[in-house]
């Protein structure tokens, strides 16, 4: 028997052909007498086929009246539906929800717009059940008429939950990481290009982040790749947890992540978030009964500011990033338009680095170790210093991680720890001399026997010689660990724990690891004297966990005479930092030892001062409609001073201009001559590497209405533009071109 097809969809098409890529059933459902008339069979046998489609569970054919009430439901899905009481009765568009999904196209199609047209319509997407637990339908139907009147419609409808959650664990796999759970690169770039997008046309700021571990390599080498995987879960949970949400974070590969705060601009906040997730992230590890410890770099960038379009924001977070690591890692970078140039000079300073040794460019000083309460120096600490012969001091800062990066830390640590000894085996008076060392050196088994042949080479008793060493030397934990300090305490030196609680911290190795000191670092000391810091009761826990464990204590960096009364006050047994003396080169420190025992009386500001970083470097200043090109000669967090204008009053109301769309507002607080000392409205916050930047930026949308584009001509100040109409006006000051007898050149390397 042959059986012609019935017409299940449009005209020409096979009833099994769907438009929204989800495999059902036909389109609308006949009644027995439609398909005994399509198929040339009796009613009853038509009725049978339709009943036994029914029964394998294929679809369901439903019928409603022309008020959209159901009259029929197969029962299959009259059973499914039977959680919501029955079905029979109820309108369409009670029983059943429209696709919110399907967005503009799907709200054409909606349930009730097609019911509304009294037409044809096919293979609608449709919900029943709550929205925590949806059960999704196919919907199809015919408008039936009679007597030329409408009266209702007849349809089928198939359950399609099961490829409904195939095809949203498709697409979930598609954009999200399948090992942490968190998105993907795709995902994010998606994400963060529709936020720049939406937040352009209000002119608001989008920051975000990248995130790199360091050392995650040695863990997967080590502890294997399960090892690994289950570690970058740790991280993204942490990530998530200090975020808040989890559509923000993102896994870009490897031990790379990404952040994205959108309306967030505020420096200080972003920093401070992010020193908080390197500290989390640096938090030991438990994977499979191994602690394990890593660290984090994390480069931040700004919209509209540092990129308006998602690759160009992410290429400024990722220099940035390359910056933050570059400057020793386990620190954050704010994006800057100078961080371009600064990479090239930091290629060009490696490469200078090289020859520095053999060109005799490195010296020592020395800075004394003092006890509080007597004043007497005890000791002191070996600082290198790099006089470049084009750039002069070169700060260690910049070129420590350098060496260390580049390997050439073990070449340098030998001559410090040579020299320290060579120095201090000639001083007329015993001190103790305490010299750096890398955990890159403490990592070589050989380091023990340089120290012996130092000690041996300069005659210095090795109780003299004191090492500091920071808590970065525990990311290697195990026998080669404990062997190194047992050998180095065999030799009869002095062990030191520098920068502790700065680092990965744990109680744990104090147990074991041979220690003599703990030394406060500076740090803690900062900030201790202000009301509601807690660093004051970090020191006071450090110095009674060091008493316990018989160990004496430095606080380093004391500046001021309110710090070092609080270390006295604390008990912190010594004490190091310019309330007694700065690092001094090897003869004037000689000079001092003359005469036996060196006590030294503090001197120094009664309160902390907002440290202060000299500088020189072109920048400007706005007052009124003028804007001045002047020098910055130190900067710091309250305040900075300025020369290149003359005779400016005080209380002078000025806005630094800083570059980068940092303008501080700020009053003039001291004025001599040529030299200003600006006072700030509002403090600056830390860039994350050392210096100082704005908390905001103005946007270049109100830098140009402001007309502050241009800023002022190289040899005097402009007046502002403020349009076409504006009256010209003489500058309020004139500019210092030459005092001294030396001339004000405006340069590029000012």
């Amino acid at each position: 028997m042959v059986i012609r097809r019935m017409a299940w969809g449009r005209p020409g098409n096979s009833g099994n052909e769907r438009s929204d890529g989800v495999a059902g059933a036909p389109a609308a459902a006949p009644t027995a007498r439609d398909a005994a008339k399509a198929t040339g069979l009796a009613p009853d046998h038509a009725t049978a086929l339709c009943r036994a489609y029914e029964a394998l569970g294929l679809g369901a054919f439903w019928s409603s009246d022309a008020d959209g009430r159901l009259t029929y439901l197969s029962p299959a899905a009259r059973a499914l539906l039977a959680g919501e009481g029955d079905p029979l009765g109820r309108t369409l568009l009670d029983l059943f929800h429209h696709d919110e999904t399907q967005g503009d196209n799907g709200s054409e199609r909606s349930l009730r717009f097609v019911l509304a047209r009294r037409t044809r319509f096919e293979r609608l997407t449709v919900r029943t059940g709550p929205a925590s637990q949806p059960r999704w339908w196919s919907l199809s139907g015919e408008a039936v008429h009679h007597c030329g009147q409408f009266a209702g419609f007849h349809g089928h409808c198939a359950d399609i939950s099961d490829q409904r959650r195939h095809a949203e664990e498709s697409s979930h796999m598609a954009l999200h990481d399948p090992l942490t759970g968190l998105a993907n690169r795709r995902h994010m770039n998606q994400t963060l290009a529709r936020k720049l997008a939406a937040l352009a046309s209000t002119r608001r700021g989008c920051a975000t982040m990248l995130i790199d571990l360091d050392r995650f390599k040695q863990v997967n080498d080590t502890l294997g790749h399960a090892a690994g995987d289950a570690l970058l879960k740790q991280v993204a949970d942490r990530l998530v947890r200090l975020v808040g949400d989890a559509s923000r974070v993102c896994r870009l590969g490897g031990d790379e992540f990404q952040i994205i705060l959108p309306e967030v601009e505020d420096r200080g906040h972003l920093g401070e978030l992010a020193e908080a997730l390197i500290e989390d992230i640096s938090q030991p590890y438990l994977i499979d009964g191994s602690r394990c410890l890593i660290g984090a770099s994390i480069g931040v960038a700004i919209a509209p500011f540092d990129g308006a379009a998602a690759d160009d924001l992410v290429r400024s977070a990722d220099l940035a990033l390359y910056a933050a690591k570059g400057s020793g890692r386990g620190r954050f970078r704010f994006f800057s338009s100078d961080l371009l140039k600064a990479a090239e000079d930091r290629k060009a300073l490696e490469e200078d680095l090289h020859d520095a040794l053999a060109q005799g460019q490195f010296a020592l000083h020395y800075q004394p170790i003092v006890k509080a309460q007597s004043n007497q120096v005890i000791g002191v600490e070996a600082l290198l210093r790099w006089n470049h012969p084009e750039h002069g001091q070169v700060s260690p800062a910049r070129f420590i991680p350098i060496a260390e990066e580049s390997n050439l830390i073990r070449t340098i640590g030998e001559w410090v720890l040579r020299k320290a000894c060579a120095d201090a085996a000639g001083w007329e008076v015993p001190l103790r001399v305490a010299v750096n060392v890398s955990p890159v050196q403490f990592a070589d088994e050989a380091f023990p026997a340089l120290v012996t042949s130092a000690l041996a080479q300069s005659g210095l008793d090795p109780a003299r010689l004191e090492l500091e060493i920071t808590e970065g030397v525990f990311l290697e934990e195990g026998g080669q660990t404990d062997a190194r300090f047992n050998a180095l305490k065999g030799l009869g030196v002095r062990l030191a724990l520098d920068d502790f609680g700065t680092g990965y911290s744990s109680l744990g190795y104090l147990k074991s690891a041979p220690f003599d000191k703990i030394k406060i670092d500076q740090s803690f000391v900062r900030g201790a004297t202000q009301p509601g810091n807690r660093n004051r009761a970090i020191i006071t826990a450090i110095v009674a966990l060091a008493q316990a464990l018989d160990m004496e204590t430095t606080a380093e960096g004391v500046e001021s005479f309110d710090q070092f009364d609080l270390m006295k006050a604390l008990c912190v047994s010594h004490v190091q930092g310019f309330i007694y003396s700065q690092p001094l080169d090897n003869d004037t420190f000689v000079a001092g030892l003359s005469g036996g025992d060196w006590t030294i009386e503090p001197s120094g500001p009664a309160r902390q001062r907002h440290q202060r970083q000299a500088m020189f470097r072109r920048v400007g200043v706005v007052h009124e409609d003028h804007y001045y090109p002047v020098v910055l000669r130190n900067l710091s967090k309250s305040g900075a001073l300025i020369e290149g204008l003359l005779e400016v009053p005080l209380d002078t109301p000025f806005v630094l201009d800083l570059g980068d769309g940092q303008l501080v507002v700020s009053r003039v607080r001291r004025s001599q001559g040529h030299q200003q000392g600006l006072e700030f409205e509002q403090e600056l916050v830390s860039d994350g590497n050392g210096g100082l930047c704005t908390r905001y930026r103005v946007s270049p949308y109100q830098l140009s209405a402001a007309g502050l584009t241009l800023g002022a001509g190289p040899n005097g100040p402009l007046q502002i533009n403020r349009g076409p109409n504006a009256k010209v006006t003489m500058p309020a000051f004139a500019m210092a071109t030459d005092w001294n007898g030396a001339g004000l050149a405006w340069t590029d390397a000012a």
